[in-house]
C-alpha cells in the first residue's frame, strides 16, 4: 500500500495527470449537461431569461468566442510556464524544476482552459436547428459562461502566483516549508533528556545463528528512491531471517550490484526474492520522500549559485544558511530512527543503512563553505549558524560534529580573510563556540 501511494505522490510532480483528470470530468459535465437539456425544459420568463439564450446563432457564437479564447490562452499559460521553468533552472538549479511542477495552481490552470476549450466543442456540436428541431442546450452554455468568467479570475492569479514564484526569497521559503515537512514525517520523535542512546549490537554474532547466505542484487541501475520498510518486515519475520542492507534511498545503485544479504536457515524460492525486490523502487532520479539530503541538496545549490563569479548575490546565500539553520536546529533534537529493526517479539530482523546528524550537517555545511572563501560575509552566517545549532544539540556526538564545522569555518576565515576587521568579527562569534587557543 505505502509503495502505491509513493507512486501516487509522484504523479503529483506531472504535468499531465491533474489535467487529464479535468479534461475527463469535463468531458462528463458537457455529456451530462446536455443530456439534461433535453430531458428537462426551462421556463423562460422573468429575470432568468437574460441568462439563457434563445438563438442557435447566438448560442453558437458564444461558444465559439469561449473555445478560441481559452484554446489561445492555454498556449499563452503553457509558454509562460516553460519560461519560468527555464528561468529556475538557470537561475536555481535544473534539479529545482520539479518544484515548481508540484505547484497545483500551474496544473489546475492548464487543465481548466483546455478542458473548457473541448467541453465548447462538445455542447456546440449537439445544437440543432435543422429540419425542424430546434435544439439549444442553454444550461450547457451558461455553464461555460460562468466556467469563462471563473477562467478570468484565474488568468490574474496564475500571473500574479508566477510574478511572485521566480523570487529567490520565495523559493527557498518553499523548500524550508517542504523541508520541514518532510522532517517532522521522518522524524517525529525528541530524543530523551541527556541520553545518548547509543545502541550496540554485535551484528556478528546476530548474523553467526543463520546457515545461509544469499546475496541480493540490484535489477537495474539507477537510484534508490523508496524502500517499502513495514512490508520488507513483515516478509523476513514471516521466514525467521535476518537481512542486511548497504543502501538507503538518495544512493545510487548499478545492476548487478550487491545491496544487501539475506541470511536464512530456509532456502528461498525465487519468487519470494522477487517479492524482495518488488518493495524497493528505483528510477532514473532522486526523490526527497524518503531522501532528507536531496531537500539540503537543493538549498545547497541555490546558496552555491549565489556564490558563484558571474551572480555574486551573498544574500541569497545567507537566506538559505538561515533555513537550514532552522531546520538543523530540529534535527539537533530529534530521535534519529536506530538502523536495527526488530519484530514483536523483540528479534533481529533488519540491519539498515540509515542517515545519521553528522551525515546531514556535512550536506548542509559543506559545500557552501567551499563556494563561500571569498566571501566574508557569507563565512561569518555560517559560524553564527552554527553557534546557534550548538545550543540545541544534546548528544555530545552531534556537539563534536557541530564544533568540527565551525573549525573548518573559523580556518577557512584565517586563510582567506584578507581585512582586520573582518576576521576580527569571525573571531568574537566563534569564541562562543570553539576553544581558539587550541586552533
Amino acid at each position: 500500500m505505502k509503495k502505491i501511494l509513493f507512486f501516487w505522490k509522484e504523479l503529483g510532480a506531472t504535468f499531465w495527470f491533474l489535467p487529464v483528470l479535468i479534461i475527463s470530468f469535463s468531458v462528463l459535465l458537457a455529456f451530462s449537461l446536455v443530456y439534461l437539456d433535453n430531458s428537462i425544459t426551462i421556463s423562460r420568463e422573468g429575470w432568468i431569461r437574460f441568462f439563457l439564450v434563445e438563438s442557435s446563432d447566438s448560442a453558437r457564437s458564444i461558444l465559439s468566442t469561449i473555445s478560441s479564447a481559452m484554446m489561445g490562452v492555454a498556449g499563452t499559460v503553457f509558454s509562460i510556464t516553460l519560461v519560468v521553468l527555464t528561468l529556475a533552472s538557470s537561475q536555481f538549479g535544473p534539479r529545482l524544476i520539479k518544484n515548481f511542477m508540484y505547484v497545483r495552481l500551474n496544473q489546475v490552470v492548464l487543465g481548466l482552459y483546455i478542458s473548457t476549450y473541448l467541453y465548447c466543442l462538445l455542447v456546440l456540436n449537439s445544437i440543432s436547428d435543422s429540419d425542424g428541431y430546434i435544439f439549444i442546450p442553454s444550461i450547457s452554455i451558461l455553464v461555460a459562461i460562468i466556467v469563462a468568467v471563473i477562467n478570468i479570475v484565474l488568468l490574474i492569479i496564475f500571473i500574479h502566483q508566477i510574478a511572485i514564484s521566480i523570487q529567490a526569497d520565495k523559493v527557498v521559503s518553499d523548500i524550508s516549508e517542504s523541508m520541514f515537512k518532510q522532517v517532522e514525517t521522518l522524524f517525529p520523535e525528541k530524543m530523551g533528556e541527556g541520553t545518548e542512546n547509543e545502541e550496540n549490537v554485535d551484528t556478528i554474532a546476530a548474523v553467526s545463528g543463520y546457515q545461509n547466505r544469499t546475496s541480493i542484487k540490484s535489477p537495474k541501475s539507477g537510484y534508490l528512491q523508496y524502500v517499502d520498510g513495514e512490508d520488507l518486515l513483515k516478509i523476513i519475520t514471516k521466514h525467521d531471517a535476518l537481512l542486511e542492507l548497504y543502501y538507503r534511498p538518495g544512493k545510487h545503485l548499478v545492476e548487478g550490484a550487491e545491496i544487501g544479504l539475506l541470511y536464512s536457515n530456509d532456502k528461498w524460492e525465487e519468487k519470494e526474492f522477487e517479492k524482495i525486490i518488488n518493495l524497493f523502487v528505483i528510477g532514473k532520479t532522486k526523490t526527497s520522500q524518503q531522501d532528507l539530503e536531496f531537500s539540503i541538496q537543493q538549498m545547497v545549490e541555490i546558496a552555491a549559485r549565489a556564490l558563484s563569479t558571474g551572480v555574486n548575490d551573498p544574500y541569497t546565500a545567507m537566506t538559505c544558511i538561515d533555513n537550514l539553520t532552522s531546520i538543523m536546529c530540529y534535527l539537533a533534537e530529534a530521535k534519529f530512527p536506530s538502523k536495527y529493526r526488530y519484530d514483536e517479539d523483540g528479534n533481529l530482523r533488519i540491519i539498515a543503512d540509515t542517515i545519521d546528524f553528522e551525515g546531514v550537517l556535512d550536506t548542509a555545511f559543506n559545500q557552501i563553505r567551499q563556494f563561500s572563501e571569498d566571501s566574508p560575509a557569507v563565512i561569518i552566517r555560517m559560524m553564527e549558524a552554527l553557534t546557534t545549532i550548538q545550543k540545541f544539540t544534546r548528544k555530545e556526538s552531534h556537539k563534536k560534529a557541530v564544533t568540527r564545522h565551525a573549525e573548518m569555518v573559523f580556518s577557512s576565515g584565517k586563510q582567506n580573510f584578507e581585512e582586520k576587521n573582518d576576521f576580527d568579527d569571525l573571531t568574537e562569534r566563534a569564541e562562543k563556540i570553539l576553544n581558539l587557543s587550541s586552533i
